[in-house]
């Protein structure tokens, strides 16, 4: 089974925020992240049933860097939903607004 993916606009504003933020950091780096939220956002197309952390919604940590994907799954329609790509060290309760 294979699920589509949704992202909101809020989560590609949290994933362009974590590419600038890095390529400040280090040439580049803002590149090998999207690379690797891509990477996880794929994975969740095959296996999207993680760990409910708020309610219904599940959260996939980015390896290597200091993220969250957050999303709900429509089984029903086979979407994959993705609310937010969160910054770790940020309050996690600051993701619902």
């Amino acid at each position: 089974m294979v699920y589509t993916i949704k992202i909101e606009p809020e989560a590609k504003l949290d994933i362009q925020e974590g590419i600038d933020w890095y390529n400040k950091k280090e040439s580049g780096l803002g590149r090998t992240f999207h690379v690797a939220v891509k990477a996880h956002l794929k994975r969740l197309t095959t296996n999207p049933f993680f760990q409910v952390r708020y309610d219904n919604t599940r959260c996939l940590p980015i390896k290597k860097f200091p993220y969250m994907i957050h999303f709900t799954i429509d089984e029903e329609s086979l979407i994959v939903i993705v609310h937010a790509v969160f910054n770790t060290a940020r309050n996690p309760k600051i993701w619902k607004d």
